[in-house]
């Protein structure tokens, strides 16, 4: 039997859901559950959330296979649809208002330190600069946050980003160029103190 490349696979895989195969499904559940729950994650800032918002992700791809079209690489289409999803989800979140369950006198969040264990310095800083990261990924517009993730953290080509995002590759390269000036600002204090 001969190899198929990730792309030939995925598009036989493709073709088998879309005639109703289960298991050729859950194979690319499989194969893509990763990149999908990650992404989402560094989206929304929130593992915990990204595995639900996954199976939204995937129980569309099911639904949407009989009108899927191998036009463009199958990742190119599921991103698509995690853009979409994410995006959705964003929104809803900017409209919701968030009621704590149990105020306290403050209205200040409570806050639970772990005293049982006593980080090395080196080790309280680097999860410092992560928070700080992830604060500054999160802060980007939607558009922006998703091409940074799909090219930092996806590995995606400017091509890719653009199908999923469904601009132009230089808006796609101008975009990160932006977005990773305005990270380089907001990180401004932690690239100082590491010269």
């Amino acid at each position: 039997m001969a190899e198929f490349s990730p792309e030939a696979e995925d598009l036989e895989l493709m073709t088998r859901v879309r005639r109703g195969d289960a298991e050729a499904f859950t194979a690319l559940v499989e194969r893509h559950q990763r990149r999908v729950v990650g992404t989402i994650a560094k989206m929304l800032g929130s593992p915990n959330e990204a595995e639900d918002l996954a199976q939204q992700v995937f129980v569309r791809v099911w639904k949407s296979a009989a009108r899927w079209e191998p036009n463009a690489k199958f990742t190119t289409w599921l991103l698509t649809i995690t853009r979409n999803l994410v995006f959705n989800e964003v929104r809803r979140r900017g409209r919701a208002r968030l009621v704590p369950l149990e105020e306290s006198d403050d209205h200040a969040p409570r806050e639970f330190a772990d005293h049982s264990v006593v980080a090395p310095n080196d080790a309280l800083a680097a999860a410092e600069l992560e928070q700080a990261i992830d604060a500054a990924i999160q802060s980007l517009a939607e558009q922006p946050r998703m091409a940074l993730i799909l090219r930092r953290y996806e590995e995606m080509s400017y091509e890719e980003i653009a199908g999923v995002l469904g601009i132009t590759v230089p808006a796609v390269k101008s975009m990160l160029f932006r977005a990773r000036n305005e990270l380089k600002i907001r990180l401004a204090k932690w690239i100082d103190e590491s010269s």
